[in-house]
């Protein structure tokens, strides 16, 4: 019988007994007479069972690949949850209501106009996560509520398996490894939470409402205005260029679609023996006119998988959202249109549930609105140089179209241009062509609800 016209079974349901009777009926019938031979009632039942068992291995390695189905299982479990984990780990950042009011206004929430900074924070935090966690670094089960239906005995079952813990050690050793692990896990919890409290709704917060909001008046803007992608990536540097904690660590943010390296090296470059400073580098783009222009998707994705990329803040019309990563033709984000109580960050062990979403949702790229700024991190200067590799590569996948963005060796004529009046127009270049694109009537500023 050949088992592929047999009837279908669900995964992890192996051939029906009847099957598996007609299989060792062939076996022993092309067996030979030396198989004949043994006439033993119970040797003839033993040796049924040895390769009824073997039998059921092999359809299991035809089947499944040379995997167990336990494996498979096992192993689409652990991925699921690794996922689910990180993506719990992110920072989600949302709008507030009852914080101390913003300078020059009465307002005591950003709900209907702050969905920008949100997510602007949202991809701040990504990269500050990045730079002060070591890799891998997902929030703990045990210092969160667990209200969906993850198992946590599981979990923390994994948890010991991928620190390595050896149940079949001694007690002392285990408990040294327990009690070693404890202490990193303090000591990570006590970094979360600091960079939580960073962007706490309070006037004393580096990268808090209140401080994103005073720094926006240089541009402009004021409590209760909207805020485009470009715009919310110079508040961010400007905020970290301001804050005494992050003293390793500077925002480049590009100019022209262009990332100019010596401006790169400039910013991030110290004397002997000190290493380079790490650097976030936020690329406001624009993908089309008035929708997105579907070449770019490609590339897009392709940016979103590399390790260098924090995120996109970007979003669909009238609604700005934290783009993360993709499924398919949509893209995975965390939406800051959740109007949430202030969190009271002077208490020692202050709530973080708040500040994690544990469930992604979804947008087609299609409904993506072309303008937006991406992130990217660089721990030094090898991770540095590595970005411009892998980058340049993703966007060499937008062949056929103007390039997102591009590397260019020298400076910027920011401060010549800034001595100049501007004529709206912007120049993308790709090759030796130059394309001129009017943007007197940008839709840079999300028309937010």
């Amino acid at each position: 019988m050949n088992p592929s016209t047999s009837s279908a079974h669900c995964v992890g349901q192996s051939p029906t007994d009847d099957l598996m009777d007609d299989w060792l009926f062939l076996s022993t019938e092309s067996a030979g007479p030396q198989h004949m031979e043994v006439s033993r009632e119970d040797q003839e039942g033993e040796d049924r069972g040895k390769l009824k068992s073997k039998l059921v291995s092999a359809w299991n390695s035809v089947k499944y690949g040379l995997f167990y189905c336990s494996d498979i299982v096992t192993l689409l479990y652990c991925e699921r949850e690794r996922f689910r984990r990180s993506f719990a780990s992110l920072l989600w950042l949302t709008y507030r209501r009852g914080f101390p009011s913003l300078a020059g206004s009465s307002l005591t929430t950003d709900s209907g106009w702050g969905c920008v900074l949100r997510t602007g924070q949202m991809l701040l935090a990504q990269g500050l996560l990045l730079h002060l966690m070591p890799p891998g670094w997902t929030w703990s089960v045990s210092h969160h509520a667990v209200k969906d239906d993850m198992d946590l005995l599981v979990i923390r079952t994994t948890d010991s398996a991928e620190r390595g813990l050896n149940l079949k050690e001694g007690p002392s050793k285990r408990g040294r490894k327990l009690s070693l692990d404890s202490c990193l896990n303090r000591t990570m919890e006590a970094s979360h939470r600091r960079v939580v409290s960073w962007f706490a709704d309070h006037p004393t917060a580096p990268f808090g409402i209140h401080k994103l909001v005073e720094l926006g008046k240089s541009s402009g803007k004021k409590a209760g205005d909207w805020y485009g992608p470009s715009i919310v990536a110079h508040i961010l540097r400007k905020a970290v260029a301001a804050s005494a904690d992050l003293p390793n660590l500077v925002v480049y943010v590009a100019q022209d679609c262009t990332i100019y390296l010596e401006d790169v090296r400039s910013l991030c470059e110290r004397p002997p023996p000190q290493s380079w400073k790490s650097v976030i580098i936020l690329v406001p783009v624009r993908l089309g006119g008035q929708e997105l222009n579907p070449s770019y998707i490609t590339c897009v994705k392709k940016l979103l998988t590399l390790q260098c990329c924090i995120g996109i803040i970007g979003g669909k019309p009238k609604h700005s959202l934290f783009f993360i990563g993709f499924q398919d033709d949509h893209l995975l984000y965390l939406d800051p249109h959740y109007c949430q109580p202030t969190v009271d960050i002077t208490k020692e062990s202050f709530p973080l549930e708040s500040f994690h979403c544990k469930y992604p949702r979804k947008m087609s790229f299609s409904r993506m609105d072309p303008s937006c700024t991406i992130g990217f991190y660089a721990k030094g200067q090898k991770d540095f140089e590595s970005l411009c590799t892998v980058v340049y590569e993703a966007l060499s996948t937008s062949a056929g179209t103007y390039p997102m963005f591009i590397f260019a060796e020298g400076k910027s004529q920011e401060e010549e241009r800034s001595k100049t009046p501007t004529n709206n127009i912007t120049y993308i270049q790709r090759k030796s062509e130059r394309k001129r694109v009017d943007t007197s009537n940008s839709l840079d500023e999300f028309v937010l609800l």
